[in-house]
């Protein structure tokens, strides 16, 4: 398999602080990839670092064949990188639409085909039904899908999804799981980190565990949850009596 997105040797230090330590991954073109690990493992960081919202201390960022270690954030996302966060970042007071506009004007300059893409997206993502609602009037779960939405909307190669699927009903998840796996099966990429095991590793083809800035363990996920390195770290002495 191709490999879109590689890591070589990245470090991130913040003074004295190792957050990413020698961290080499690849995502191959066409993967659903979960990158998993206790908080502080350096997930959030390893996510800015390929987003460019960071540079790396140390070591290269490639994708699509190319270094693009040095590129700002803006211009990664027009080469094809598009992301979520974490912490929901729509635009309160603008309709969810507008929100949508806002993606899909990296790539479509003319307004009336910027809205042309972003009602398709929103198709897509089956928030139609809510294009007019302003993103405030939104529910949590439905914000979450304005986020993939907006990035939708750039026309990602990669989407990096950031716990898209976290604190939701188990109703809402499912749907949210539906949702990433429409997204590969369009050709899209995706890099997820996530917290709700009992999702995510049904979902994913391959999962990646960091731990204390490094990388744990990788492999398909029924190999990763048996890993003893990985229960020890991450999933815990009853998660150990449960394999």
């Amino acid at each position: 398999m191709t490999a879109l997105l590689e890591t070589r040797g990245v470090w991130q230090r913040f003074g004295g602080l190792v957050a990413n330590s020698d961290v080499s991954i690849s995502v191959g073109r066409g993967e659903i990839v979960g990158l998993i690990g206790p908080n502080g493992a350096g997930k959030s960081t390893l996510f800015n670092l390929i987003a460019g919202v960071l540079p790396p201390t140390q070591g290269s960022i490639w994708f699509d064949g190319e270094d693009v270690t040095k590129l700002p954030a803006a211009e990664r996302c027009q080469r094809g990188v598009g992301r979520t966060f974490q912490v929901v970042k729509s635009f309160e007071t603008m309709t969810v639409i507008d929100n949508v506009i806002v993606g899909a004007l990296v790539r479509n300059t003319v307004m009336n085909e910027a809205r042309r893409k972003a009602h398709e997206v929103l198709e897509f993502t089956g928030l139609a039904a809510r294009a007019d609602v302003r993103a405030s009037d939104l529910v949590p779960a439905e914000k979450r899908r304005l986020e993939v939405a907006r990035a939708l909307a750039t026309e990602p190669k990669l989407l990096l999804l950031d716990e898209v699927l976290t604190g939701l009903t188990p109703t809402e998840a499912q749907t949210g799981v539906a949702l990433v796996r429409k997204v590969r099966d369009a050709g899209i990429t995706v890099l997820m980190v996530e917290h709700v095991m009992e999702i995510v590793m049904p979902l994913v083809d391959r999962a990646i565990v960091l731990d204390l800035g490094k990388v744990l363990v990788e492999g398909k996920p029924a190999d990763v949850v048996r890993d003893p390195k990985v229960i020890k770290a991450y999933l815990g002495d009853r998660h150990a009596q449960r394999a």
